[in-house]
């Protein structure tokens, strides 16, 4: 009798063992720790480093080895979200733990060299950098389509070279994965091709999961796939979130505040009225709290709830930089102390607007699982949002975070707020 394997010949794109040897994560450590480590010791302090090293060497020998294995895994994680250009991240990560590990020995009394800490940080971001240019350039993910269920239509979805398939094979076809829709009722053919996918190492990916991890959103017309339990937050780093809010919080106030009286005092200056600005809004579990943020708009002028063309006749000439470079929100910080909020997190909104969106907004009360954030996953991907269409596709990327919340979600989450900050992304 024949077997699946010969009636469904497929082949995984990277099987070839070149292929494999090239793309291995652990080759490609190995081979950045003699570019960047190995040999600038070998010239700077030549072989004699190996007979008698002073304890210095020894130490920046660790402390550069140990940034570059951190440099590395935090790239290699965050790279794995959705949106995620590594060869933009890679020079602040690689900044970032370099400068940590310098710190870390000065304030231990050691004298690192300085010279092989910039030579290896050089080559870390450089190598990094060049690494994954090329593997987004040169290494676009190739997937195949079962066209039954939703999985066609994926297609539409840019970045992503798609294959659809019209009978049960791949042609000699070489791709990185096979989609399909799980939940759909498949033939008993295209079924057998799916198990000998799987038999020859090629990942199937059911439509809905591919959609999430490609746009980072989780489509509400389909979220009873996702069951509310999968959607439940991971308790224990809540936890350790809440620690981390507060550690950040306290360490950066002596940086924060001056910006805070600044602001304060511009506010005051500008005319009459509140520095602050005080509302209602909806928070962790459906309840009610009060927000600070720096007062942007005039006290005494009547608008319409939304704006057009991201212009309101209410906001003030102060107003309209502290929006644009959210410093509007800093007052926030305390809302974060007293446990109001977290600093990364679902948007919070007013009480009118929260219960307005619950009519028209399927599982719109779902996003307060967990506390609102001063900035979230939906603020740094898309942007403001008022209208029931924006707030639809806010509250998938909600979801998303919500379903997938982890540190290095919320480390990427950081790093786009940074750049919005810089930018005004969003802003209104």
């Amino acid at each position: 009798m024949a077997t699946i394997t010969s009636i469904f010949p497929v082949q995984s794109r990277h099987s070839r063992f070149l292929n494999r040897l090239l793309l291995s994560r652990k080759l490609q450590l190995l081979l950045g720790f003699h570019l960047t480590i190995i040999f600038p010791a070998l010239a700077i302090w030549g072989e004699a480093i190996w007979n008698g090293a002073d304890s210095d060497q020894l130490v920046t020998l660790f402390a550069i080895t140990l940034a570059y294995w951190c440099s590395l895994t935090v790239l290699q994680c965050i790279n794995q979200l959705p949106g995620t250009l590594g060869y933009f991240l890679s020079i602040p990560v690689t900044s970032v733990c370099f400068a940590t590990l310098f710190t870390m020995l000065r304030l231990m009394s050691f004298e690192p060299s300085e010279t092989l800490f910039l030579t290896s940080y050089f080559l870390t971001a450089s190598f990094s950098t060049v690494g994954y240019w090329v593997a987004q350039h040169y290494r676009e993910l190739k997937l195949a389509v079962v066209p039954y269920g939703k999985a066609p239509s994926l297609c539409h979805i840019p970045g992503v070279n798609w294959h659809s398939l019209g009978s049960p094979g791949l042609d000699n076809v070489r791709v990185d994965g096979v989609v399909a829709d799980l939940y759909d009722d498949l033939p008993p053919e295209w079924e057998e091709f799916l198990a000998d996918c799987t038999l020859h190492r090629i990942p199937v990916y059911h439509a809905t999961t591919t959609y999430e991890w490609l746009t980072g959103r989780v489509q509400l017309g389909h979220l009873y796939e996702n069951r509310y339990g999968s959607l439940q937050p991971d308790e224990g780093y809540e936890m350790i979130k809440r620690y981390l809010d507060l550690l950040t919080i306290l360490a950066t106030l002596p940086l924060i505040l001056p910006i805070m009286a600044i602001t304060a005092i511009a506010i005051r200056m500008e005319g009459p009225g509140p520095v602050l600005f005080t509302q209602q809004r909806m928070g962790f579990q459906c309840q009610p709290f009060t927000v600070y943020k720096f007062r942007s708009m005039y006290i005494d002028q009547q608008g319409m709830g939304y704006t057009e063309n991201n212009e309101d006749p209410r906001i003030t000439r102060v107003g309209k930089v502290i929006r644009k470079y959210r410093v509007d929100e800093l007052p926030q910080l305390f809302n974060v102390l007293k446990g109001d909020m977290s600093l990364i997190g679902p948007r919070p909104e007013s009480m009118d607007l929260a219960h307005w969106y619950q009519k028209d907004v399927p599982f719109f009360h779902y996003r307060h699982v967990v506390r609102p954030g001063i900035s979230g996953w939906a603020q740094v991907e898309q942007g403001y949002a008022a209208e029931v269409d924006g707030m639809n596709q806010k509250l998938e990327y909600d979801f998303y975070y919500i379903k997938n919340i982890s540190f290095w979600l919320d480390l990427l989450i950081v790093m786009r707020t940074i750049r919005t900050v810089l930018t005004g992304f969003g802003s209104r």
